[in-house]
């Protein structure tokens, strides 16, 4: 840290190589020091290393059955037995197994949906910011379209008639939330492409699709980023509407918001069947948030000198 700063008094000069590294070592000293940054990104990496891990970690197989250990207390409450630690649900499946297993399913919806809504966003909105014209104008008619939409009833509706599925479900949420990274790739692409440098390659001959991928995308890199890590929560949290509600993932499939559906008729006298799903829902989402966050903060224009 010492070495950053005494690099820090002495940069005066242009010197690029020396620049790009004290750059990066200042980006990582403030990350260090971003408490949000750091308990959402080690929290997200526990859950991403426990789904990963899944079949090794947990005790039994998700789907195994076995009505003679049916709603079992968890392991610190009066019952609760120290072969299942989060007891069992109302078929006698390991609950700490399928919440492990759940994790799995919550983070595929939320990757794959947050990525197919950044390559229908980012596309359109580089696409209207650059271009403008008649393909600004339609580019926002399909927008202030999809805004004026329901986005829950409408994916309810579309993955009902297409047939409930993981993939179907990643689909679907991803082709209705691609909305936030059109409005800040349009804004960012219609500043970018005034400077200088993006004249000068005009001036030598580039043409539009090199100016987008090596002029463009690279300097909207920050911005997409961000937005992703905050539409993984999104994506999240729609994918366990959807399954609480009976349209999303479909039973015996481990699933946070499908175990609470599950759970809500013994809620009053089993609240850990609610209770657990619900606490797991709450840190993936708020660890992705708070990494968004800091993310933001971190690579703000205002402190990267």
């Amino acid at each position: 840290m010492a070495r950053v700063e005494q690099i820090e008094r002495e940069l005066d000069g242009p010197d690029e190589a020396v620049s790009s590294l004290t750059t990066k070592a200042l980006m990582r000293r403030r990350m260090l020091r971003h408490k949000g940054f750091l308990f959402g990104a080690t929290v997200l990496f526990s859950l991403v290393f426990l789904a990963i891990f899944a079949p090794l970690i947990a005790p039994f197989d998700p789907l195994d059955q076995s009505l003679a250990r049916r709603l079992l207390p968890p392991v610190w409450s009066e019952g609760g037995v120290w072969d299942h630690l989060l007891g069992t649900d109302h078929l006698g499946r390991d609950y700490l197994s399928r919440l492990l297993y759940g994790a799995r399913i919550s983070l595929m919806v939320g990757i794959g949906a947050a990525t197919v809504g950044l390559l229908i966003g980012v596309t359109l909105g580089v696409c209207a910011g650059y271009f403008g014209g008649w393909i600004d104008q339609v580019v926002s008619y399909l927008l202030t379209c999809q805004l004026a939409l329901p986005g829950l009833l409408l994916a309810m509706s579309l993955v009902f008639l297409i047939g409930p599925s993981v993939f179907v479900v990643i689909c679907v949420i991803g082709v209705l939330h691609w909305t936030y990274y059109l409005v800040v790739t349009r804004t960012a692409t219609m500043q970018i492409k005034q400077l200088d440098y993006i004249s000068s390659a005009r001036a030598i001959g580039s043409s539009n699709s090199q100016i987008i991928f090596y002029e463009i995308l690279p300097n909207l890199l920050n911005q997409i980023i961000v937005i992703f890590t905050l539409e993984i929560g999104i994506a999240i949290l729609a994918e366990a509407a959807l399954s609480f509600l009976g349209v999303g993932i479909q039973a015996p499939t481990p699933s946070w918001g499908l175990m609470i559906a599950e759970g809500k008729t013994a809620m009053f006298y089993r609240p850990w069947l609610v209770i657990l799903p619900g606490i797991a829902i709450f840190m993936l989402v708020i660890s992705t948030n708070l990494m968004g966050d800091g993310l933001r903060d971190v690579t703000a224009p205002e402190n990267r000198n």
